[in-house]
């Protein structure tokens, strides 16, 4: 299994970027092909205390690394990058993993 990892930071206005996450990038990155599940989760917390760095974290799984690079560079995954880019350019840290 292959997993692109999306980190946020968290943004000024936590409830528009809550509204354009959940009702429009969502939507738009869950028609990529090749996706087999996307999970989201909401950072409540630092062990260390406080808020922490990051807001949320979504992991989308695709069955290899050839399936996510083609999800990538299908029309689906263009239009989800760009739309990312637009709302979360400065908030986001991607990184592709393996399950080991």
């Amino acid at each position: 299994m292959a997993k692109l990892i999306a980190l946020y930071k968290h943004p000024e206005n936590k409830e528009k970027f809550d509204e354009h996450y959940f009702n429009v990038h969502g939507p738009i990155t869950a028609k990529i092909p090749g996706l087999r599940e996307m999970k989201v989760t909401k950072i409540t917390g630092s062990p260390m205390g406080g808020e922490g760095k990051y807001y949320l974290m979504c992991e989308m799984t695709y069955d290899s690394m050839e399936a996510l690079q083609q999800g990538l560079r299908s029309d689906e995954g263009k239009a989800s990058g760009k739309d990312l880019m637009g709302f979360a350019g400065d908030l986001v840290t991607l990184m592709i993993g393996e399950d080991a």
